[in-house]
């Protein structure tokens, strides 16, 4: 249920109930009581004399209006500065108390912050935590001492950044197909997300690799190095529910066939010790979350869809299954999908979305820690990085915000808005450390034929237009976008705040298919895919922007793979 190995107290044992959730054993037998809150203690980086941490208390007693949390150390640890609290230290004795933002503290509510410090010696994680005055179980995030490298409780489970010093794993398949392609050997060694977008796909499906097969051929291409595979978990039931073309297997009900059938078979084979040697990324259930905040109830966007599954609330329900489950598995790094700049960027949808990824984080048994990170622009097209204009500029009286193309958006770019999305989820509780993934197998535009400049300053939409490199008619524009290019090649830590840019969803596979097309994978036909539909309020009755002829979604699309090759930026050499 946490990112990080669990150290128990000597005081108290846990017992996992069948939902997750966690007990304290009463010494005399008598029954169990529960265990009022637990405390997640995590250096995250260290040098000679000093080091970072982070710090995540989850509420599991009543719910709070301020909070404080207290421990000793048994070193001579001393805190220089903090976030998120009030940290003060007298002596050993450290407390950490809320800052006027965040005393709110809800039953099963999580709280995160970080400090700095320096020590001499060892630098011990501390045994005991107090909320309020009582002792809250421990999750060590590592060795009690991090120092010692022959500390009997073992190392730390995770990194702070999974893609740091390691390879990424190559599908086979999807590389097969890429190198078949004319020219596709330049980048046929990319590495892609695996999409298990079924139930059937964690065997294989028509023969083709299952979830144990491609985690085999990791450990091949592992060596002796460090080595990410990249997973895709997507099968929320009501999937997509507004999107016909990706939708899923499951009924809106079915939360119970997803968690059996689909979750927790793919949470038994990576907990195999076979594969703990590899640093295993979940990207969870992509589109799904932002849906519950931007088409439902009285938007023009909503669905008759999205409002059922805010309803009943099994898009929170899965979310959470699946961050508790796997978050359980100590080399797996969970990433919930968080949109991108063009969906939640706006004002209204900005925080709401942030608290609605809060509430999924703390259902079915999850917490905070079991989130890693957050992944944006997956299977989208949003450019990575605007050049020729800001979200502050001004033209002709008017701010770039009141330009058709941005539509009082905060954002322009993905870079940008992943940035700023990072902090305003740390704001909500997530930990301070969090990473994000942002996903550029799509969004490079232009190739070498990219505007070099901004456009005319006639007016706020000229400027725009002239000089943007995302060409799409609309923003909201999503399917086998015309004109499209790869985007910046897959690299660790390219900037502040993110772990990685990532090809999760794999060039050369369809968004969805032009016409409607009998499938036996519950897809639909979205009139988004459509090149001649004229559109919907989503992308502001426009024209779709989408290439003809194409295939069922998730299914090989040659002509888009050579248009994201021949648009690619940087362009392919």
């Amino acid at each position: 249920m946490s990112r990080t190995r669990t150290a128990l107290l000597a005081a108290m044992a846990l017992v996992a109930g069948a939902t997750g959730t966690a007990y304290a054993v009463v010494p005399d037998g008598v029954g169990a009581a529960a265990v009022p809150c637990t405390v997640a203690y995590q250096v995250q980086n260290q040098w000679d004399t000093g080091f970072t941490a982070s710090v995540t208390v989850t509420n599991l007693g009543a719910a709070k209006s301020s909070w404080a949390v207290k421990w000793s150390y048994a070193g001579n640890q001393r805190v220089t500065s903090g976030w998120n609290a009030k940290i003060t230290q007298s002596g050993s004795n450290v407390t950490a108390a809320n800052e006027s933002y965040n005393g709110t503290l809800a039953t099963g509510g999580s709280t995160s912050f970080g400090f700095q410090g320096t020590y001499s010696g060892s630098n011990a994680i501390p045994a005991t935590f107090t909320l309020d005055g009582v002792t809250c179980n421990v999750d060590g995030g590592g060795p009690t001492d991090p120092t010692d490298p022959t500390d009997p409780t073992g190392p730390g489970d995770r990194v702070n950044n999974p893609y740091s010093g390691a390879k990424v794993y190559v599908n086979p398949e999807w590389s097969t197909k890429a190198a078949a392609e004319p020219g596709g050997n330049r980048i046929a060694n990319q590495p892609t997300g695996v999409w298990l977008d079924r139930i059937a796909a964690i065997n294989g499906v028509n023969g083709g690799m299952g979830l144990r097969d491609h985690l085999d051929k990791a450990l091949t291409q592992k060596g002796s190095g460090e080595l990410v595979v990249q997973l895709v978990i997507y099968n929320l039931p009501g999937r997509d529910c507004a999107a016909l073309a990706s939708n899923g297997e499951l009924g809106p009900t079915e939360i119970g066939r997803y968690k059996t059938e689909y979750i927790d078979p793919i949470a038994a084979i990576l907990a195999d010790k076979k594969y703990a040697p590899l640093r295993i990324v979940t990207t969870v259930e992509i589109d799904s979350l932002p849906n519950l905040v931007t088409n439902t109830g009285s938007r023009a966007t909503a669905t008759p869809q999205c409002d059922v599954m805010k309803a009943n609330g099994n898009y929170v329900k899965g979310v959470g299954y699946a961050l508790n489950k796997l978050g359980d598995v100590p080399n797996v790094y969970n990433y919930v999908d968080a949109g991108h700049h063009g969906w939640i960027g706006w004002d209204d949808n900005f925080g709401a979305s942030a608290d609605v990824f809060r509430d999924a984080a703390t259902a079915e048994g999850a917490t905070p820690s079991d989130v890693h990170g957050f992944i944006t622009n997956t299977a989208n097209y949003s450019a990575l990085k605007e050049k020729n204009f800001t979200i502050n500029d001004s033209v002709a009286g008017k701010s770039v915000r009141e330009s058709k193309w941005v539509d009082w958006n905060r954002y322009v770019d993905e870079l940008g808005f992943a940035q700023a999305f990072r902090n305003k989820l740390v704001s909500t509780g997530f930990n301070t450390n969090i990473g994000m993934l942002i996903d550029t197998s799509r969004n490079g535009w232009g190739g070498t034929a990219r505007p070099a400049g901004p456009g005319a300053t006639t007016s706020v939409d000229t400027y725009i237009e002239g000089g943007r490199y995302d060409r799409r008619i609309h923003i909201g524009n999503w399917c086998n976008q015309s004109g499209a290019g790869l985007g910046e090649r897959p690299q660790a830590a390219p900037e502040s705040g993110i772990d990685a840019y990532v090809w999760m969803k794999p060039p050369g596979e369809s968004d969805g298919a032009s016409k409607a097309i009998p499938n036996d994978e519950g897809k639909g036909f979205d009139r988004m895919c459509d090149p001649a539909y004229t559109g919907t309020p989503r992308n502001g009755n426009n024209l779709t922007g989408a290439l003809p002829n194409a295939p069922v979604s998730g299914h090989w699309f040659s002509a888009q793979f050579q248009e994201l090759m021949q648009k690619a930026y940087p362009p392919l050499s």
